[in-house]
């Protein structure tokens, strides 16, 4: 499927929708405008891709609602030079989004269904991200840390200790807390075991899966 001026029209409307809906950051309108989320959906819903709203994909996933996703990447405060965790790579998305700020993003998939199908299309569509995982998303990815930056792109009932481990003094952790509905949260490392911790709107996402072993 290709990138046609019809898409690029309707992603302009979609970034002019987020601007009005609150998202300020202009390196993040700026991707969002750039990246073509009809190319993450599965094929009968891609007439709705530039819809303001979450949308079935593959092993009873999202794909996030666009709203959702400029919101945390602008809760993140990236830099081109971040090293970014993303906790859920899902249809892959986001993980192009933050992408487009910078190169340095490392993303863990804990559906092993979803996790295949995302890296053949992150192939074919010449993404690079440092690694593509698959694994326990409550576990993070030790090997790497730490992290300047960390996104949970699923909901957690309560905070994964490894995450907040794995995060650099400075670094900044964005994730949405709780069972039925979640708050978007952001942690900020200020030393070794201290935090500040901000809480902003109310959203729902589909649950964090956890290994059962």
């Amino acid at each position: 499927m290709r990138d046609t001026t019809k898409h690029q029209g309707q992603r302009k409307q979609l970034v002019e929708s987020l601007r009005q809906k609150g998202i300020k950051d202009k390196r993040v309108l700026e991707v969002m405008g750039g990246v073509p989320r009809h190319l993450f959906m599965d094929p009968s819903l891609v007439n709705f891709a530039y819809v303001d709203k979450a949308y079935p994909i593959a092993a009873d996933q999202t794909i996030s609602q666009p709203y959702t996703v400029a919101y945390q990447t602008e809760l993140l405060q990236l830099e081109p030079t971040s090293k970014v965790l993303e906790i859920g790579t899902g249809s892959g998305y986001q993980t192009a989004v933050l992408l487009g700020i910078t190169p340095h993003v490392y993303t863990v998939e804990r559906q092993q269904l979803l996790f295949k199908k995302t890296q053949r299309l992150i192939v074919k569509l010449g993404l690079r991200p440092k690694k593509h995982l698959f694994g326990d998303g409550y576990l993070g990815y030790e090997e790497a840390a730490p992290y300047d930056r960390i996104i949970v792109t699923a909901a957690a009932p309560s905070l994964p200790k490894a995450l907040l481990n794995q995060l650099d003094i400075g670094g900044k952790l964005i994730i949405p807390l709780g069972e039925e509905e979640q708050f978007m949260m952001r942690y900020t490392k200020t030393g070794v075991n201290s935090f500040d911790k901000e809480k902003f709107g109310r959203f729902r996402f589909v649950p964090l899966l956890q290994s059962k072993n």
